[in-house]
């Protein structure tokens, strides 16, 4: 019997770009043990499937020789790393792991210290005091003395420039080296390489040296804009407080929020931001969730709701029952779900991944052919030739092509999750835009998931003192019903006075005495066995039974005295969540276990097809049904009794069912609860994959007109790596723009 597979996760520091991301994959997948890697740049993390033999020490040195900052950030285990044991956001130069046999992580420091490129000694680090940022001061410096010798000194010109170009060029060829050793013998290293070297062999050190001091500028703006992808949803974490206040015996104590478990009781002053998610236990405030869900309006809150960590208490001293630990709350799981779904690829990058393995040999083999051919062939001067065919070796880097996808999916997953869109991948991303019906489950997901009270028919009485003698029997009854008479008592300020006596009557309501009058509250069927009705108040029963409502009757001192109409109503966004998917040319249909008769009366306020009294396995056939007609169906449900059909569609899409299945099962999640983010889920779909075919375009565009360009001899090997670099720069700049996505 084959033994499960171990994950674990490690933090990659200086990895910036996709050519680095495939780097480090192929280099780890190289390593005896292991099954699968999956690499995240904007994560900035990398998840290794392996069997138990994988020594980690292995894969940290293995990275760690090609130039980058690694830590073990911890096992995996059902899609989350374990407690206590991410180590990337520790310091570890106090702990000396050389007595335990665990030196594998200061190797992988000194290691990467060493290659002066990528080498940023821990992840996560500000780019400014990476390495990279040193070199490349330390190498434009150098440019700048060489040109300063050079004129005072014309005979040393060729050697001072040499020296400069050797500042970059060492580290860099370094790189090119142990790329080609790990697996990757082409890549941007390896053509910077030989464009450098051939330069300086025809005579061309000055600009070589140049080329240099450009491609470490380009390489240390891509890093920044990479860092601002991270920072994106790094912020997102960020929101939650780093202490608490915790009631303790005898006060208040102050202490860190990652060591807060479940039951605490903290203590949430206003303006404070709640340091946990949990359930209120005393007193009430406004809640400011636009830092999480972007709601510019504040909720009020009370004892018994749920509160997120990162929101703002506004006005009120809270006290709040944790309900789950640091790295499980709302925020946490978040950022988790978004860090690996960035390391699942969309079928366009994973299309531009392998377009790419070709195309860096292709560009090696043009570049020479454009060297050596009109030279041998048409008599041309061997040192003009050679000069351009260096020159198309920098056009050709591939750096903005593989960047131009991850860049946008990265920062399209990014800003869905801030705004309460959940995507678990690329592939899920980009199939939004395919999307041509949407089925939606009626009970959770199009509606509340609870009964309210819509209508009072008062006979002989007013209507608040109908609402008072009801809710005065169902004091104490946690049934549905009861609670939604209740909740209209207490939303109208309706007196709720004693009941004496009061008793459940099975199958049919309950009885007691209100003031000294007999009362009772039920069925219409149960009540016409007490009293007689008239026929306009039997009417009154048929037409809101009519609309999918469930009717009770009260009777009072032997008399109906009126009749309360409750019904699960749709969402306030539902209707324009439907429209808003019809305006984007879906279809849009409700699949439901309740009876026909509510089914039609909720579909008709909604303007959606209905289908009704449907079982689990109805569900699942239905979409089937949809998708043979040709249509990519996604299904929106709870996740629970609704997962046979959200498993056969296309995209499943949990809402509904509460923060644990929203984040846990189906493809993508709307955290909100809101039937129109199904509709910006596809709006952002479309935008992604829109600023990809932008990027690609600027990518290969302006590779196309320095190709001419240069073969024609208008631009040479400055244009030449200005034309790539300013390509990357621009693709990751417009893909930043997803960011700032409002929808």
């Amino acid at each position: 019997m084959t033994a499960p597979l171990k994950q674990t996760r490690f933090r990659i520091g200086g990895m910036d770009c996709a050519s680095c991301a495939a780097k480090i994959d192929t280099a780890v997948r190289r390593l005896d043990g292991v099954a699968d890697v999956s690499v995240s740049v904007t994560g900035a993390s990398m998840t290794v499937s392996h069997g138990g033999s994988l020594n980690d020490d292995k894969v940290l040195q293995q990275v760690a020789r090609l130039g980058y900052g690694i830590v073990k950030a911890g096992a995996v285990t059902d899609g989350r790393a374990s407690p206590g044991h991410d180590h990337a956001d520790h310091d570890h130069e106090g702990h000396d792991h050389r007595d335990h046999g665990h030196g594998g992580e200061q190797v992988a420091k000194a290691a990467a210290g060493s290659s002066h490129l990528h080498g940023d000694a821990e992840p996560g680090q500000a780019w400014w005091r990476s390495r990279r940022a040193a070199l490349t001061l330390a190498c434009a410096a150098a440019l700048v003395t060489a040109y300063g010798i050079g004129h005072l000194f014309p005979v040393t010109e060729r050697w001072v420039f040499l020296a400069a170009l050797l500042v970059g060029l060492v580290p860099i060829a370094r790189r090119a080296l142990m790329a080609a050793l790990a697996g990757t013998p082409f890549s941007i290293e390896t053509l910077m390489t030989i464009a450098a070297t051939g330069a300086v062999m025809i005579g061309a050190t000055e600009e070589a040296a140049a080329v240099v001091v450009l491609f470490l500028i380009g390489e240390l703006l891509e890093g920044v804009a990479a860092g601002r992808a991270r920072a994106s949803i790094q912020g997102l974490a960020d929101l939650v407080p780093k202490t608490a206040l915790v009631e303790r015996p005898g006060g208040t104590i102050e202490v860190p929020a990652d060591l807060l478990v479940v039951g605490d009781v903290i203590v949430v002053r206003p303006g404070d931001r709640i340091p946990a998610d949990g359930e209120i236990v005393e007193g009430s405030s406004d809640i400011d969730e636009a830092p999480v869900t972007g709601e510019s309006t504040p909720k009020r809150k009370g004892i018994a709701q749920a509160v997120f960590a990162g929101t703002i208490c506004s006005d009120g001293v809270l006290k709040v029952r944790v309900s789950a630990a640091a790295a499980d709350n709302t925020i946490a799981r978040v950022v988790r779900l978004v860090e690996e779904a960035q390391e699942s690829k969309a079928p366009t990058e994973r299309f531009i991944d392998r377009f790419s393995r070709y195309y860096t040999p292709g560009v090696l083999a043009v570049g020479a052919l454009v060297a050596l051919l009109p030279p041998l062939v048409a008599g041309g001067d061997w040192n003009e030739w050679i000069y351009k065919g260096l020159a198309i070796l920098l056009i050709g880097c591939p750096c903005a092509l593989v960047i131009s996808t991850p860049a946008a999916i990265a920062a399209g997953l990014a800003t869905g999750a801030r705004r309460g869109l959940l995507m678990k991948g690329g592939a899920v991303l980009e199939g939004f835009r395919r999307i041509t019906a949407v089925a939606f489950d009626k009970t959770g997901t199009l509606t509340a998931g609870r009964p309210v009270v819509t209508d009072i028919v008062a006979y002989g009485r007013d209507e608040r003192t109908v609402l008072a003698l009801a809710a005065a029997l169902e004091q104490g009854s946690s049934h549905p019903l009861a609670t939604a008479i209740l909740d209209r008592a207490k939303a109208d300020k309706a007196p709720v006075p004693p009941a004496l006596v009061a008793k459940a009557i099975s199958g049919k309501g309950v009885e007691g005495s209100v003031g000294g009058v007999a009362v009772f509250l039920g069925s219409g069927q149960a009540a016409s066995e007490r009293v007689v009705m008239t026929d306009a108040q039997r009417l009154a029963i048929d037409s809101l039974n009519g609309q999918g409502k469930t009717v009770s009757v009260l009777v009072a001192d032997g008399v109906v005295a009126g009749l309360i109409a409750m019904r699960d109503e749709p969402r306030p966004d539902a209707a324009a969540g439907i429209m808003a998917l019809k305006a984007e040319g879906i279809r849009t249909v409700m699949l439901t276990g309740d009876n026909r008769r509510t089914a039609r009366a909720i579909a008709a306020s909604l303007g959606i097809e209905a289908r009704a009294e449907l079982l689990p396995q109805d569900k699942q056939r239905i979409v089937g049904e949809l998708q043979r007609e040709g249509l990519k169906v996604a299904k929106v449900g709870d996740g629970i009794n609704d997962a046979p059909a959200l498993a056969a569609a296309d995209i499943g899409i949990a809402m509904g069912g509460g923060t644990d299945v929203a984040l846990e099962t189906a493809d993508a999640a709307i955290l909100h609860g809101r039937v129109t983010d199904v509709a910006r889920m596809v709006r952002l779909s479309r935008s992604v994959m829109a600023n990809i075919g932008q990027n690609i375009t600027v990518a290969l565009g302006l590779k196309a007109v320095f190709l001419v360009t240069t073969i024609a001899g208008i631009t040479g090997l400055w244009p030449a790596i200005l034309a790539d670099t300013g390509a990357t720069v621009l693709v990751t700049a417009n893909a930043m723009r997803l960011l700032r996505w409002r929808g």
